[in-house]
């Protein structure tokens, strides 16, 4: 039986240019957290008041109420449209990590202008939720939840 040899195909050149273009613009970056939600923020100053999500719009990624906590610190400075906003979240539930992208989105507006860490940190906005879920204790049924007492 004779082998017949295959030929090579030869395969595409590979560029060293990137495919995607890398953002140029300077970014004020900040990470914010709640619960085991971990929310890092980019904030962009001059843009046109854009907010992305997990590269999703605001409205397309949190129903009405939590979106207005998300905002809270750009209504509380008075700059809903001075910023462009990029938010990568990840863990927790929706409600923790709209707390998370609060709290990230206030650390940045710090690191922007100090001056507006004093009205921040009147309103709350600076300061971390620490309030975790305490660890399941042993011969315990919850963390502090006792099998029930029997007296005979």
């Amino acid at each position: 039986m004779p082998t017949t040899k295959k030929p090579k195909i030869s395969e595409p050149e590979k560029t060293n240019t990137p495919a995607v273009k890398k953002d140029t613009r300077t970014y004020f970056y900040a990470v914010g957290k709640r619960k085991t939600a971990i929310a890092t923020v980019r904030l962009y100053p001059k843009g046109t008041g854009s907010i992305l999500i997990n590269n999703k719009k605001l409205e397309e990624f949190f129903f009405e109420p939590l979106t207005e906590k998300v905002i809270q610190p750009l209504h509380t400075l008075g700059k809903t449209k001075d910023f462009d906003v990029v938010v990568r979240v990840k863990g927790g539930g929706i409600a923790s990590q709209a707390d998370a992208a609060r709290h990230g989105l206030s650390k940045a507006l710090s690191l922007l202008d100090e001056g507006t860490r004093t009205t921040l940190k009147r309103s709350g906005l600076l300061t971390r939720d620490a309030r975790i879920k305490e660890r399941k204790k042993f011969g315990l049924k919850k963390a502090r939840r006792a099998p029930q007492w029997s007296k005979r």
